[in-house]
């Protein structure tokens, strides 16, 4: 796949004024947005060299993440260390792609566990990202929230995973979404917003749509599907609606907004089915980090055992590669 320019092509979003008309009407037809959604899987198959190529290129959109109540700093360690040689060496070597420098994205953590993590990733490209605002419920009192994310860039983290109180969603207070995530995003600075809406517990794609929205309008830089707690987290529906949204947006305010699907993403091949959505529905440009992550980890185990069966045609034991 060719490799293009990331680094000053993109005008960070500012946000616009809250504008309740650019989203009041939206409808979702679900049959259709489902619809649309099952020639991924039947229409567009990648396999081979092409689908090798393509594995690379998640292996680079991945944000590896742990957050578990029993993280420890042994473990952060080691999955830095991951985020570094994302690929085992023999796989490297069968592949030829040992100059290639390959990393995961960024590694994404709760706060506690920053400093630890900032002293393995400091100066190697791969970013730091921490959730914040009351993960995952987000019902912690705001200040506290605003100042979580103070606290977590003071800490070193470049990228604010937050998470918006979906009851202003449920009860259609939309302008109170607005000055809420407008709030967190003037807290991270210079560090990046991802906004995770919680799909799976908006009700319906039409909040999702409209909640996207909002976020984009009040300065995100990511919109987000889920934390990876809620029972539904990332799908193929959903991320349809998402992605449409970002379209629009740019499409109206010259914005490029990036997009993370999160949670339930384990396997190669719904991967390859977000890639191919992507393409389709934003374009090349949405193939890369500074607008497209995955919010995952085993996935990688999974990808490396693709990358395995590739150079050798045996599929390899999960066991033999592990996360870190």
């Amino acid at each position: 796949m060719t490799k293009i320019n990331t680094k000053s092509d993109i005008i960070r979003n500012p946000g616009i004024d809250f504008q309740v008309d650019k989203f009041c009407d939206l409808k979702i037809n679900l049959s259709a947005v489902e619809q649309r959604c099952q020639e991924y899987a039947k229409r567009r198959s990648i396999k081979k060299e092409k689908q090798a190529a393509w594995l690379l290129k998640v292996v680079s959109l991945i944000d590896l993440t742990t957050l578990s109540g029993d993280d420890t700093r042994t473990r952060v360690r080691r999955l830095c260390k991951k985020a570094l040689n994302p690929i085992n060496e023999k796989t490297k070597a069968a592949l030829d792609i040992g100059d290639l420098n390959l990393k995961t994205a960024a590694v994404c953590v709760y706060h506690e566990m920053l400093s630890e993590a900032a002293t393995h990733l400091k100066g190697t490209g791969v970013h730091l990202a921490a959730v914040s605002t009351g993960f995952p419920a987000g019902l912690s009192p705001l200040p506290l929230r605003i100042e979580e994310i103070k606290y977590s860039v003071e800490a070193g983290a470049d990228e604010i995973d937050i998470v918006i109180s979906r009851r202003h969603v449920l009860e259609g207070n939309w302008e109170e979404l607005y000055n809420e995530v407008k709030m967190f995003r003037e807290a991270c600075g210079e560090a990046h917003l991802k906004t995770i809406l919680a799909t799976g517990e908006l009700g319906n794609l039409t909040n999702i749509a409209k909640a996207s929205v909002v976020c984009m309008m009040a300065g995100a830089d990511f919109i987000k599907t889920s934390t990876g707690k809620e029972p539904t987290n990332a799908t193929l529906p959903v991320s349809l609606v998402m992605a449409r949204m970002i379209r629009d947006y740019y499409e109206s305010t010259g914005y490029m907004v990036g997009f993370k699907p999160a949670g339930g993403i384990s396997d190669t091949k719904t991967a390859l089915q977000f890639m191919t959505l992507m393409q389709e529905e934003l374009g090349r440009r949405w193939l890369e980090p500074d607008l497209f992550r995955f919010g995952a980890s085993s996935l990688l185990g999974d990808i490396e055992r693709q990358l395995d069966h590739f150079t050798s045609g045996y599929y390899s034991a999960a066991y033999r590669h592990p996360l870190a």
